[in-house]
């Protein structure tokens, strides 16, 4: 005891917290693609299907924004780690880990610019929200590759089970998406243009 503090929790505190706030940011960020993928694909098509996806998907990206600021934080006060702002706002710049924790940097900025694009999607316009969001995709891919590189959870049964359950799927609607938008551009060719004068048949 350290006074009155376990000495795990004395000496360890912050490594405990960033570890499960980065696991908590991961399921959120894998729960937030999946809805997308989900709402993008359309493969079921109920009245308030989409709103009630769209709300869900919304508000699980705004919590994994903050379960990643809570890594970061905890991170960052870690008194053995000692990584310094630079360590864990500039991607690559961190010796320990250096390559997944960059990608691990470069996927929270990727996702806080998504998370807050749901803020101006009027102003930018839902064409281009759209697709910048297409990327939400590599934020669960950088963020995987992140915590199979740096996380201290990668060999748990629990942890790959997880990816396992939840990388299938989202491959899955991903290639759906893919076949979705290829039929669509399909049919946009075949369709007659738009605003073609009629023969004259007088």
């Amino acid at each position: 005891m350290i006074g009155g503090i376990p000495h795990t929790l004395a000496t360890q505190g912050w490594w405990i917290v960033s570890r499960s706030s980065g696991l908590v940011a991961f399921v959120l960020v894998t729960i937030s693609v999946f809805l997308g993928l989900t709402m993008a694909g359309k493969p079921v098509r109920q009245p308030g299907f989409t709103r009630t996806m769209k709300a869900l998907h919304e508000q699980t990206a705004i919590a994994a924004l903050v379960a990643i600021g809570v890594h970061g934080f905890a991170i960052l006060a870690d008194p053995w780690l000692k990584p310094g702002v630079a360590g864990v706002t500039v991607p690559f710049a961190l010796a320990s880990h250096r390559f997944s924790v960059g990608l691990g940097i470069i996927a929270a900025y990727l996702a806080l610019l998504l998370g807050l694009s749901f803020y101006f999607r009027r102003r930018i316009g839902t064409r281009l929200w759209r697709q910048a969001h297409r990327a939400t995709l590599a934020v669960y891919v950088l963020g995987l590759l992140h915590a199979l590189g740096a996380g201290s959870d990668t060999g748990s049964p629990l942890f790959l089970l997880w990816v396992l359950g939840s990388g299938v799927p989202i491959a899955c609607l991903f290639v759906y998406r893919l076949g979705a938008a290829r039929r669509s551009d399909e049919r946009h060719r075949r369709s007659p243009r738009r605003g073609r004068s009629l023969p004259d048949t007088a």
